[in-house]
């Protein structure tokens, strides 16, 4: 079993974000609609895994399919859809890696993330549970990765609720 490496909020992160957005817009053109630091390294403070992730969204659901086959001409490792109409592509570097989502503009689980991501940034107190729990979490799980992202989830849905309960003051998306 892999190892579950959580580690302290790195300031590089949003550099290394920054310059997979610049590759990925390149690679992927007018098909963009937006790039998105997404996970717990698009949180200032926040520890987690060293793997930015990125959501990508074409244009339209029409133009998804060209995406996905130019993303996986490239050097990304291509897992398919994980059931939420989000493509994800993966690639490693030394010390820290990516995982892209391709999805259309209308994808609910963007959205979902989106709105995550911006509570956790409006929310220190909340960022820092989350810090905790996931170190707490990966001391325990001892390279189970099931048990590691089964453990997250009452907080991640509590924290949903909270977010759902701020959309109508706040609506930023990006």
């Amino acid at each position: 079993m892999r190892a579950i490496k959580v580690v302290g909020y790195d300031p590089s992160w949003p550099r290394l974000f920054a310059d997979i957005g610049a590759e990925i817009s390149i690679l992927l053109g007018n098909l963009v609609l937006s790039i998105d630091h997404i996970g717990s390294t698009s949180v200032p403070g926040l520890a987690a895994k060293p793997k930015i992730d990125l959501d990508v969204v074409t244009i339209s659901d029409d133009v998804l399919p060209k995406a996905i086959e130019i993303a996986r001409a490239s050097d990304f490792v291509f897992h398919g859809d994980r059931g939420e109409k989000r493509w994800a592509f993966t690639r490693d570097r030394e010390g820290y890696g990516f995982k892209l989502y391709l999805c259309g503009p209308d994808n609910c689980a963007h959205r979902e993330r989106i709105l995550f991501r911006n509570y956790l940034r409006d929310h220190p107190e909340r960022a820092k549970a989350y810090a905790d729990l996931k170190r707490r979490l990966a001391a325990e799980a001892d390279g189970d990765w099931d048990l590691y992202t089964g453990g997250k989830t009452a907080f991640i849905s509590e924290t949903r609720l909270a977010c759902l309960s701020t959309i109508g003051v706040d609506r930023r998306f990006h």
